[in-house]
This record gives structure tokens, sequence and C-alpha cells, in this order.
């Protein structure tokens, strides 16, 4: 997938494909509460997080939004004007927006609360959803959420078809040597302390994220720096130790 970005000093975006000198860091209220709670980790610490250039200063795009459309944008023109049914789960504007803008997309977004979701769905129980109904499921920060993580997991696997492709993104925090849950937590201020966010209820260790997908009839490819190559990782303000999940049918 290396490819080339116009100016080679310059940062650009894939959603919006602007160029610009730098994107914007991370808002300092997530140093802020880290300080104040004494958080044991540090933010550099997970996988697919850039600190000091996460968003772009045009559109707002995350750098795990930017490395989603480096893959879609090549996936999308493999496919050569196939049609292309999408499932968005917990949208989030700026993504929405870009993948409805894909050649041959029928768009679908779902999420149990959000009134930005088409459809009203519980993640662990997608009925309304027949089996292989969806060519692509983007699943963004969202099974750190939910309780019964495997069972929403075999769903999106039953959900996808049989040629399908889901990106499968949680929080990864390297060095982790398990995967921290528990469900029970409500309190606000441990919740930030453990899982990183004050409605998470796990913090994944990559290898125990990669063997729950496998357990839910998923393959998995990790894409990475060596698939995209460094310089449109820089270009596009995605750290090196980014790692796109990438999951099939087994």
């Amino acid at each position: 997938m290396e490819g080339a970005i116009k100016g080679p000093c310059m940062k650009s975006c894939p959603i919006c494909t602007h160029s610009f000198p730098n994107f914007l860091p991370l808002p300092n209220s997530y140093f802020d509460t880290f300080h104040r709670l004494n958080v044991s980790y540090s933010l550099d610490q997970f996988e697919t997080l850039n600190v000091g250039q996460y968003s772009c200063p045009v559109c707002q795009a995350s750098d795990r939004d930017r490395l989603y459309a480096l893959f879609l944008k090549a996936y999308v023109q493999q496919r050569s004007g196939q049609a292309l049914r999408v499932l968005d789960i917990a949208p989030a504007p700026r993504l929405s927006q870009f993948l409805k803008s894909l050649p041959g997309v029928q768009y679908r977004s779902a999420d149990l609360m959000s009134p930005l979701a088409d459809d009203k769905v519980d993640i662990t129980q997608m009925d309304c959803y027949a089996d292989g109904s969806f060519d692509l499921i983007v699943c963004s920060h969202v099974l750190e959420h939910v309780p019964d993580d495997a069972k929403a997991i075999r769903e999106l696997n039953r959900i996808l078809a049989p040629n399908g492709v889901a990106i499968l993104m949680v929080p990864i925090l390297l060095g982790l040597q398990q995967t921290d849950e528990d469900p029970s937590v409500t309190d606000v201020n441990e919740r930030w302390r453990r899982f990183g966010q004050d409605d998470h209820i796990r913090m994944y260790e990559r290898e125990d994220f990669l063997k729950r997908l496998r357990a839910g009839g998923f393959q998995v490819k990790s894409l990475n720096v060596a698939t995209f190559g460094r310089e449109i990782f820089r270009q596009c303000g995605i750290t090196e130790q980014s790692v796109l999940y990438i999951g099939q049918h087994s």
C-alpha cells in the first residue's frame, strides 16, 4: 500500500485530503485527568494513538480514523467498483461521512444509544441483521464498553459476509501483561485509572485481544507501518507503533 502524498515537508489528511504543517495534539484534558488521578501508565503507551498529532486541523479526524482511511481507499480500489454493504457501529460524524463517500457504498450505522445511528442495536444481539449482511464492518473503540465482548465478537462474525472484512479496533496498552477488566467497577475515577476512560470496563492486552477475536471466529490480519510505508505514516500523522486489525472469516 506504499504511495505518495504531495508535499514532503507537509502533513496530509487522507480523509479530507487537505495538507498543512502539522496535526493538532490530544486535548490537554486527557493529560490533566491522568495527572490528577496519578494514572500508572502513559498515554504514549497506547498502541494506536498519536498524542502529539492526534487530530486533523481541518476535519478533526483522529489518527486512527486516518489509518482506517488509508486501508479503505486501497480496499475499495481492489474491489473494482463492486457494491459495498457497510455497517458502521457507533458512528463518528467525520468517519461516517467518509464511509458514505466511498464509491458503491450502501451504508448503515448502528448504536444502542446514539441519535446519529440509523438502527438502534445492541451489538451482542443484532437480530435485525441476517447472516452475512455486510461486506465491511467498522467496529472502532466499541468492545471495551461491552460487558460480554465475546458475544459481540461472535455477532460481528455472523453478520459479516463470507468474503467481507471487519475493522476491529480497541484501545491496547502496550506493556500490559494481561487484560484488565471488571464490569462491576462504576466509580468514574477508578475507570479512568484502570481502563483509560470513564465509560470503559476493560483495558486490553494485545495478544489477549487477538485471542478473543479468533475465538469468535475471526482470522486477523495486523497491518502496520511495514504494510503502508513509513513515509505515509509520517505524512498522515500516524505513529510507527500503530496497528490496524482486520478480521475475516477463519
